[in-house]
């Protein structure tokens, strides 16, 4: 995995050597001599990983890290801190700054690359994320402090594997503000492995294998993006960048500092909860994209890709599907005795009715105006028939009840109905059925009508997206 780093040192030889070091692996290296330079250059080239020395004049690295976090072109791109340092106050320090990670000189090449590695791997979900947030258009400051002030005070379901009696009671009670669940054995891990679980705190172990633990918990679905923090001695320091190439996201090295544990578990449940905010905003915006706002009905985009998918199974030989084309009749005069609101009701009034006179798999949208459209797959000609008349007796048998119209208002429908043929496109069935549809409306309104398998052209056709 290739990746920008820009390394901050004030010590043109340690930026040498860091440059050395992450080519020979193939990642690009922007220097920069201070944090000043560092600022400047974050902000310009987007780097996807910051190593950021500590102990710099002018601007120290707490510092920096602190003014990178807090601008929001820089905040998200992950900063590991290396420093000479090895008082754990120092890395709590860094942590609270804002720090991803923190790497004591001189820098091992195994801590180096795993930690780069991993946090450019999550540095791209969440990029992944962000821009699909953004190409929706639903980023709204004021409801991403709230979110992001509500996650800072609300307590985590974290599952920890720890065999050691001591050891498990020390981060249990460390981490008694949030809901814990000690898990002695992997076994253990695994049943309480739910989507719900926002970290797992895993110790290795010689009687655990704990980073089969972790590729297993990375290949379900639930738990494939949970953040894992594991535990070990320094000693066992390529067991745990092993684990970080499998999957997990941070480690931490005994003896275990209270206060440094707090900020790791802090950190990454600040990282998946950020993750978990912009996807939910994208499936929201994705959805919004897709349905209709007024009835909750997929809309015409959506249909026409639907429509599509299942037209290249009738290439390959399946039935159907059958295309229903339905018009609310003399829709203008409800709207112009009643109002345009009484006529909003009474469309959302006949999209639930459609909902619920469908089978689950059948696809009910809007096409525009008092138009909507149920597709069903793999359907034919007789069955399409008989759904297209209970919809039609669902919506006539049963006055629509609105607060313009507390008596009820009766309404009906007309429908015309076509069964996909060997060689049709989607614009073809949609011609077809809306022939048909023309027909009922001419027959009287209030009325189902097949349309025969050659197509007629009575009037210019609604056109597919």
């Amino acid at each position: 995995m290739s990746a920008r780093v820009l390394v901050v040192d004030d010590v043109e030889v340690n930026v040498k050597l860091l440059e050395a070091k992450l080519a020979s692996e193939y990642f690009h290296v922007i220097p920069a001599n201070s944090g000043a330079q560092a600022l400047q250059l974050a902000k310009r080239e987007r780097p996807d990983i910051v190593l950021l020395d500590v102990m710099m004049p002018q601007m120290d690295g707490f510092e920096a890290c602190r003014r990178l976090k807090a601008d929001p072109d820089t905040a998200d791109i992950p900063v590991v801190m290396v420093t000479a340092l090895s008082d754990t106050s120092e890395r709590v320090r860094g942590l609270e700054a804002g720090a991803d990670d923190f790497l004591t000189k001189p820098v091992s090449d195994i801590a180096l690359f795993s930690r780069v590695r991993s946090l450019v791997r999550l540095k791209r979900m969440t990029d992944e994320w962000r821009l699909r947030e953004e190409t929706y258009g639903r980023l709204a400051a004021i409801a991403d402090r709230e979110a992001k002030a509500a996650e800072e005070t609300q307590p985590a379901t974290v599952v920890v594997l720890e065999d050691r009696p001591l050891s498990a009671q020390r981060i249990l009670e460390t981490l008694a503000g949030h809901r814990v669940v000690h898990a002695p054995k992997s076994t253990d891990v695994l049943v309480q492995a739910t989507a719900d679980v926002e970290l797992f705190v895993l110790a290795l172990s010689e009687r655990e294998d704990t980073l089969r633990l972790v590729a297993d918990l990375r290949a379900e679905e639930a738990t494939r993006t949970a953040p894992i923090l594991l535990i070990g001695e320094a000693e066992e320091l390529p067991r745990l960048s092993k684990g970080l190439d499998l999957g997990a996201t941070d480690y931490l090295i005994r003896p275990i500092d209270r206060n440094e544990l707090i900020a790791r578990v802090r950190t990454q449940i600040r990282r998946r909860r950020l993750q978990e905010r912009l996807r939910e905003t994208y499936q929201r915006s994705l959805s919004m994209a897709l349905t209709d706002s007024l009835t909750g009905l997929y809309n015409r985009r959506y249909l026409a890709a639907h429509l599509d998918g299942l037209m290249l199974r009738t290439e390959a030989g399946a039935v159907g599907p059958a295309l229903l084309a339905i018009d609310v009749d003399r829709f203008k005069g409800i709207n112009d005795s009643k109002g345009h609101a009484a006529g909003d009701a009474v469309l959302v009034e006949i999209a639930q009715r459609l909902g619920r006179n469908i089978r689950a798999f059948d696809l009910a949208a809007r096409y525009g105006g008092e138009e909507f459209v149920v597709v069903m797959p793999e359907t034919d000609a007789q069955i399409a028939g008989v759904v297209a008349e209970r919809l039609r007796r669902a919506i006539a048998d049963e006055k629509i009840v609105i607060a313009e119209a507390p008596e009820g208002l009766p309404v009906s429908v007309s429908i015309g109905v076509a069964v996909a043929a060997a060689g049709d496109s989607s614009a073809a069935l949609l011609k077809r059925a809306d022939d048909a549809l023309y027909s009922a409306k001419s027959l009287g309104r209030n009325r189902v009508v097949l349309a025969p398998e050659a197509a007629a052209k009575p009037r210019p056709a609604l056109k597919a997206v």
